[in-house]
């Protein structure tokens, strides 16, 4: 089924692209594997799939010890300033940083490891009070202080867009965050790389990556409905 749903997926953002003009090798699919047991993610790497997200920091680095393959390791979820060092030198990229405090204390625990932090900023794009996420107006003045950090790398933004039943409902957020992503491309410092654009789940990420995205994060749509009993 895993397989199955996978390459239904893949066809989907194919077509996503198509449609727009895109190259598809632009997209990076991130398979959200929370709560999901380590023999369904060896089904997407059998399949061929390198990137899994996580949500959780115990549970990450729980399936980094049980997972003998070397992967891209995603934290999409929000993070606390005091389990950065349990994840800074395991995973490929930090989706999820809101605030200026949580980068700093990046930035001090990939120093201490003598390593440089790839993070996005995420955005709260819909201006969602449940949601974590800077404003959209305030992304200069944190890239601003960012800007003097040396262990932290930008390498772009990162958003959750509103649960709808009809994914063109997201169309507008997805395009409005496109364009401040462009727009951030002219703060562009040594640690500042406006490369990716992280958004779109299951339900929109067809949408989202017509609007844009440079990686979509897919759960339910690969593995299925989650357990959130286990």
């Amino acid at each position: 089924m895993i397989q199955n749903n996978l390459k239904h997926v893949e066809e989907n953002i194919i077509k996503a692209c198509k449609k727009v003009g895109r190259d598809p090798n632009e997209v990076t699919l991130i398979a959200v594997s929370k709560t999901k047991p380590v023999d369904a993610i060896q089904q997407a790497i059998d399949y061929g799939i390198q990137d899994f997200g996580e949500n959780k920091v115990q549970e990450l680095t729980s399936k980094i010890e049980a997972i003998p393959e070397k992967l891209n390791w995603h934290l999409i979820g929000h993070l606390q300033r005091n389990k950065v060092k349990y994840i800074i030198d395991s995973v490929c990229l930090i989706h999820s940083v809101d605030s200026i405090r949580l980068a700093m204390q990046i930035e001090e625990e990939a120093r201490k490891k003598g390593i440089i932090a790839n993070i996005l900023i995420e955005v709260n794009i819909a201006k969602e009070e449940s949601k974590f996420g800077v404003a959209k107006e305030d992304v200069p003045k944190v890239l601003k202080e960012i800007k003097n950090l040396k262990h932290v790398c930008v390498k772009g933004l990162m958003t959750i867009a509103p649960y709808v039943e009809n994914a063109e409902e997201n169309r507008k957020y997805f395009s409005e965050m496109y364009k401040l992503f462009i727009d951030m491309r002219s703060e562009n410092a040594d640690n500042i790389r406006m490369e990716i654009l992280s958004m779109g789940m299951t339900g929109d990420y067809q949408v989202a990556v017509e609007e844009g995205a440079t990686m979509v994060r897919v759960g339910t749509g690969i593995f299925g409905e989650r357990d959130y009993t286990i």
